[in-house]
């Protein structure tokens, strides 16, 4: 990569880092567990209601 892209990345991963200690500031659920919740939702609802099947390959 060069050097623009990696410092996006960064600056993006160190925003939501930020935003997620933010959100526990304010409501006292970790990072951790807020994005636990967020995978785990888009898990539920996604198996709800599957739009993407892999054919088998055997």
């Amino acid at each position: 990569r060069s050097s623009r892209p990696q410092r996006h990345h960064i600056g993006l991963a160190i925003r939501a880092f930020l935003r997620l200690e933010n959100h526990w500031f304010n409501t006292g659920i970790s990072w951790y567990e807020a994005k636990i919740s967020i995978v785990r939702e888009a898990m539920r609802s996604y198996l709800a209601s599957p739009w993407l099947t892999l054919l088998p390959t055997a």
